[in-house]
């Protein structure tokens, strides 16, 4: 069935498989198959090594917005390269670039925020407010309210913390994880786990109860923080039902439970709003961002803080001493400058408003693909989505070998010209924010080409 070619002589992906251990990669299977080699890229487009372009339907990892080849973000980094090509934040430290940056960042915010810390990626910035709750509750004599409840399928990085707070087995199994205070919540995907019968409301108030259950089973004298993307990405770009985050929120406000939203892929316009709390009314007392902070072009994440949560760890450093947490390359001159001027591009050119628009006829593909054989259910909000395939669509059955289809799509999709992100059966968008409305159909009719040989294969009518 799978029509790439193995790699040879001394090529790129040959060189490749004798140097490279790859992420997120079955290690064999990449022995013989070897990798797609990506050499430039412009817009929405990326080419490899052979010539082939190729729409990048995933934005690089739900992250390039401004798509490929933006020179202005090529131009703010040599220029700061050149007047301050790096330099710390350890210390009473600073540099100009960083603290406009944490300036802007907090007056973005949904909910007033005091401070900013700087990382370098999602699963630093989710260890960083993993170590904030802990230090926080020892600051306030509270050394008992230690655990974190997250979610399964939920995705918040691959670091230790990070790794534990995320709800996939994959990557724990053989890790020695999740470590000790780490918990999971139930799913809440309404078409997998609703009942028959069960309104969304219904289920988003039976989620709330579950967790308060939870909550109440640990001790809520020992919970300290619920972490959730708004919308969840990785896990398979998951809707929250209705009502959800206004019910979870409030289980949390009641049991003194820290809310932690981690917008690493919502954030920056991904929803048709700056941020996904605004979507959902979420008013979280940590956040996390990454990504399409910088578009990408460098590596740049930031966990803002409440001033509750700053004025404790600000007294607990005063009586140890000092903060003892950070990264040598953390709010990086050159990092930031690139963040600003990102911003500064999306702002400029109504890339926010641009998805929200673009949103209707993005949505309206997607669901077009909701009465094809194979497909369980179409979802998606702004320039995010997703199509799932099953088995039966009356019973939504998985297939018989699990994660066998969705590759075979992706692989598909890949010969036709499209990259895009297969999570098991689950089929991910989020194209570049750059992205127009005729684009967005050559993306679908890429995809819709390469389903009908998928069905053509499996012999579906």
């Amino acid at each position: 069935m799978n029509k790439i070619t193995p790699p040879r002589g001394n090529s790129a992906a040959s060189r490749d498989i004798a140097s490279v251990l790859h992420p997120y990669t079955h290690l064999r299977k990449h022995e013989s198959q070897g990798p797609l080699v990506i050499t430039e890229g412009k817009g929405i487009y990326v080419q490899d090594d052979a010539g082939k372009s190729y729409i990048e339907g995933l934005a690089g990892l739900w992250c390039t917005s401004l798509g490929f080849g933006e020179e202005r973000l090529v131009a703010a980094a040599a220029a700061q390269m050149r007047k301050l090509p790096f330099y710390h934040v350890f210390a009473h430290k600073s540099h100009d670039v960083g603290i406009d940056l944490a300036e802007r960042l907090l007056a973005m915010m949904p909910v007033k925020m005091s401070k900013v810390f700087f990382n370098n990626s999602g699963s630093e910035a989710n260890d960083t407010a993993v170590k904030m709750v802990w230090y926080y509750n020892n600051a306030l004599n509270r050394p008992r309210k230690k655990k974190i409840i997250a979610r399964v399928k939920g995705y918040h990085g691959v670091t230790v913390a990070a790794a534990s707070l995320t709800g996939l087995p994959n990557n724990h199994l053989d890790f020695d994880l999740p470590i000790a205070n780490i918990r999971h919540a139930d799913c809440p995907h309404f078409y997998r786990y609703g009942k028959a019968g069960e309104s969304e409301e219904d289920f988003a108030t039976r989620m709330a109860e579950s967790l308060e259950a939870q909550i109440l089973r640990e001790g809520p004298d020992t919970v300290a923080a619920f972490i959730a993307e708004p919308i969840m990405g990785a896990g398979g770009v998951i809707l929250p039902p209705k009502g959800y985050w206004e019910k979870v929120q409030a289980v949390c406000r009641k049991h003194d439970v820290l809310v932690v939203a981690d917008e690493v892929i919502c954030g920056f316009g991904r929803t048709g709003k700056m941020f996904a709390c605004d979507v959902f009314g979420i008013k979280p007392d940590i956040l996390v961002l990454s990504k399409a902070i910088t578009s990408s072009y460098m590596p740049l994440s930031a966990v803002l803080v409440s001033d509750a949560i700053y004025q404790a760890v600000a007294d607990n450093s005063a009586k140890i001493g000092v903060f003892g947490h950070g990264f040598t390359a953390a709010g990086h001159p050159v990092a930031t400058a690139v963040a600003m001027e990102n911003l500064d591009i999306i702002e400029e050119r109504g890339l926010v408003e641009h998805a929200a628009q673009l949103s209707a006829h993005f949505l309206a593909r997607i669901h077009g693909f909701a009465k094809r054989p194979l497909v369980g259910e179409t979802r998606g909000i702004g320039l995010l989505g997703a199509v799932e395939l099953v088995a039966n669509k009356e019973t939504k059955a998985p297939f018989a070998k699990p994660g066998s289809v969705g590759p075979r799509l992706q692989d598909l999709c890949q010969e036709e010209g499209l990259i895009i992100r297969g999570i098991g059966e689950i089929m991910a968008f989020c194209p570049p924010l750059i992205i127009t409305k005729a684009e967005v159909d050559q993306m679908f009719d890429r995809f819709d080409r390469a389903m009908t040989r998928l069905e053509a294969e499996m012999g579906v009518k």
